[in-house]
């Protein structure tokens, strides 16, 4: 009786990872986007679930080819890099309007994570996104701080982001952490 009962158990465990039993589909996996850059592919993993209006507003990016032929156009060692806005000549890409800052969702700026830029303004993100090469608690949401809003997080490419985080940097078009040498968004598109 006992060896039947596991055997029940295990069956039914299986069956629900299979989406088998009534009530018990599988999870849904989350979408992936791939970012093919001139140093390298990066696989961001986005969380509907905890920012599905940035989720919603990056892949509409993403769908409509806007990324491909931009650059990361601001690389600080020991905090981010950013792109997703700007082209090779740092011209500035027009956008959608600006989307609701959903900082407060329980995701925090850690290394690999995944945000939206934006200006002072809290409510101001549109395009532009960021890759924090390391845990930015300071720019996390929190009592007095409206925070950026995580909505991914790289899965696979961490040694590309390193790769651009060295390339050397300076002043271009009054923009500083400029990378001397574009490093081009090529091409973004989900998995």
């Amino acid at each position: 009786m006992r060896n039947t009962a596991r055997f029940v158990v295990a069956a039914a465990a299986f069956l629900a990872l299979l989406g088998g039993l009534p009530g018990c589909a599988a999870a849904e996996e989350n979408p992936v986007v791939v970012f093919t850059t001139s140093l390298g592919e990066i696989q961001i993993e986005l969380y509907p679930d905890k920012a599905p209006k940035s989720v919603e507003n990056f892949l509409a990016y993403v769908d409509d080819g806007f990324y491909d032929g931009t650059v990361f156009h601001r690389v600080i060692p020991s905090f981010m890099i950013q792109g997703g806005g700007m082209t090779a000549d740092m011209t500035r890409k027009s956008t959608r309007p600006p989307i609701e800052n959903e900082a407060d969702n329980g995701l925090e700026n850690d290394i690999g994570s995944v945000a939206f830029a934006r200006t002072q303004v809290k409510d101001s993100a549109t395009s532009q996104f960021f890759i924090n090469v390391k845990d930015n608690d300071s720019l996390n949401h929190g009592p007095g701080n409206d925070g950026y809003a995580v909505f991914g997080r790289v899965a696979d490419g961490m040694d590309v982001v390193q790769k651009i985080v060295a390339v050397p940097t300076g002043t271009r078009a009054g923009h500083a952490n400029v990378p001397t040498t574009p490093v081009v968004i090529e091409s973004a598109r989900r998995k």
